[in-house]
């Protein structure tokens, strides 16, 4: 592959926009010295031999530019400013030796050459050879300028100068442009094919967003029900962490609904979408650019959107870019989502779908853990079905699985997210409680008892079949037990007791919890 310079072009690809500029440098140059010398005629013939040089010289030093650019495109700005300086100083010296006649066509040699030095380099080089050779002439012509229109005749050339100059050099740019975008497009690809985390992908996607794009506020938001809940979003220079955005109403919903993209380059203009509003989010600026696109896969729903304060901060290549880098990260996600699916359910019990014995405990320690570092109470619920066995035989195995099933969903219901459940081993299922005290513990168990009393489930005939009872045992962390193993030791003693006590039971009652609650509070009014 070809090496390519900072601007993002290779070596010939300049030569290819250099050597017309060139050659038409030369046949400018060879006209101007013909004309002065054939038609002008200098009253010296050391004036003649010094055009005849000069122009021979100055084809020549066109000529060796050119070879010496194609030989040493490394050193590119080196020679863009020895080229700018040569060129600038001897067109404004060459007014010395021309008549006045002659720098119309001296100033068409300036812009050509103006345009050449603007094709190999930037604009400070360019704007010197102008710069320096307009001074020159208007330093040696200054005493014979004296009509305005003299004076407009010598600076129209230095504008049609400036003005090419600012034209190629915009048109480099937009090139220069599109290589950046399939660069940034590119090496985000290449990074997120490698990792299997959401979060890692998001962070690459955000690193992504902020090098291809100037915006003040991104997001990514992925569809959870009615809401839209934002992974990443970045508002004037702050991030932002769980947010939650209602869909109803939202130009996301439309981009979400409508699996596409939308384009918004002036929000001070009504949007003519059905049903839609501006939703402020984050900080409370109203965005006057916005642009979204649908992120969608098999595990994916979602969109990415960016938005300026500044009307029209985006283009259609900007939202041609967040399209390809949507696309990309929609792949990474599905990747990541199918992989945390295939993780999760080597960890969850297959009739249930709560976490298995061995996972159940991994995550117990995990908030023992952090339960020890935040100082605050951590309960345990040890629960089982009260002549399971009997239940089966009677009723049959199916009827058995159902009321499992429907028991971790009542038990779901009732705890909060963060919460676990898990299977303990045959009708026996466990659950913590983060931040929970046994008396609050003893509520959710209550709730439980109570729905499961409640319930109404038929067999294969639709008719009603009774549903069996539950028995629970609590235990608090750490104020009961110190260490995990003592603490689910300590609940299962304790749901025995409730079993041997007739069962449908809950141990220990809420006068346990006050008691164990007393000294604390005693000693809290001390």
């Amino acid at each position: 592959m070809p090496d390519k310079n900072k601007d993002g072009f290779t070596p010939q690809e300049h030569l290819i926009s250099l050597l017309p500029a060139v050659l038409a440098g030369i046949l400018i140059l060879l006209a101007s010295i013909t004309t002065a010398v054939t038609e002008y005629r200098p009253e010296t013939s050391a004036a003649q031999y010094f055009l005849v040089g000069y122009g021979v010289a100055g084809s020549a030093y066109l000529a060796f530019f050119y070879l010496l650019f194609l030989s040493r495109s490394n050193e590119k700005l080196l020679f863009a400013w020895i080229n700018s300086f040569l060129g600038g100083v001897s067109l404004g010296l060459l007014t010395l030796i021309l008549p006045p006649e002659m720098d119309t066509l001296l100033g068409i040699l300036m812009v050509v050459a103006s345009i050449s030095a603007a094709l190999v380099s930037e604009r400070p080089p360019a704007y010197f050879l102008v710069g320096s050779a307009t001074l020159i002439t208007l330093m040696i012509r200054f005493e014979s300028i004296v009509l305005p229109s003299q004076w407009v005749r010598y600076l129209s050339l230095t504008m049609v100068a400036a003005i090419s100059i600012e034209t190629i050099q915009q048109l480099k740019s937009l090139p220069r442009q599109q290589i950046n975008r399939l660069k940034i497009v590119n090496e985000f690809s290449r990074q997120i094919a490698s990792t299997l985390d959401v979060q890692q992908v998001t962070t690459l996607l955000n690193a992504a967003i902020q090098n291809a794009l100037e915006a003040d506020t991104y997001y990514v938001g992925m569809v959870e029900g009615d809401e839209i809940y934002l992974h990443l979003f970045y508002d004037d220079g702050e991030y932002f962490s769980d947010v939650r955005v209602q869909m109803d109403g939202t130009l996301s919903s439309w981009v979400v609904r409508n699996q596409k993209g939308l384009f918004l380059p002036d929000l001070r203009r009504d949007v003519n979408l059905a049903g839609v509003k501006n939703v402020i989010i984050g900080k409370q600026k109203t965005s006057l650019s916005w642009m979204g696109v649908p992120m969608r896969g098999e595990f994916t729903n979602g969109i990415l959107a960016i938005a300026s304060y500044r009307p029209n901060a985006f283009s259609r290549a900007d939202m041609e870019l967040l399209s390809n880098l949507a696309q990309h990260a929609t792949l990474a996600l599905d990747n990541a989502f199918r992989h945390r699916l295939v993780e999760q359910q080597t960890h969850i019990d297959s009739l249930t779908g709560v976490y298995n014995h061995g996972h159940f405990l991994k995550v117990l320690k995990q908030q023992a853990e952090s339960a020890l570092q935040m100082r605050e109470p951590l309960s345990l619920i040890m629960l089982d079905v009260d002549h399971f066995k009997q239940y089966n035989d009677n009723y049959g195995h199916l009827a058995g699985d159902e009321i499992l099933t429907k028991l971790c969903e009542t038990i779901r219901d009732h705890v909060k997210r963060k919460d676990a459940v898990g299977r303990w081993g045959g009708e026996e299922f466990v659950i913590s409680l983060p931040k929970t005290a046994g008396a609050q513990a003893l509520q959710v168990a209550s709730r439980i008892r109570v729905t499961m009393a409640n319930m109404i489930l038929k067999n294969y005939n639709q008719t009603d079949i009774p549903v069996p009872t539950v028995s629970q045992g609590i235990a608090e962390f750490p104020g009961e037990a110190d260490e995990i193993f003592k603490l689910i030791d300590l609940a299962d003693k304790r749901l025995y007791v409730a079993k041997e006590r007739g069962r449908d039971q809950i141990e220990p009652d809420d006068k346990h919890w006050e008691s164990l609650a007393a000294p604390a509070e005693d000693q809290g009014s001390d």
